[in-house]
């Protein structure tokens, strides 16, 4: 039983998210060998805030509204 953790950025939508998770449930249960309904996804998001790289919190280097495109 695959689980499958993304970590990300708060924003996304509930679509963005569920179409998400099909592809990647579809391509795990393909490679893997398994039944699409063994693979677990689980999202741990975060602000932007509390994420960087580069030296730079995203919250200010990406500003609002980055990544919540549909």
């Amino acid at each position: 039983m695959p689980i499958i953790t993304i970590k990300l950025a708060k924003g996304r939508s509930v679509k963005q998210k569920q179409q998400f998770v099909e592809s990647v449930t579809k391509e795990a249960a393909k490679h893997l060998n398994v039944k699409e309904e063994w693979v677990t996804v689980l999202f741990d998001e975060y602000e932007r805030e509390n994420w960087a790289s580069n030296g730079q919190l995203h919250s200010i280097k990406f500003g609002e509204g980055f990544g919540k495109g549909e």
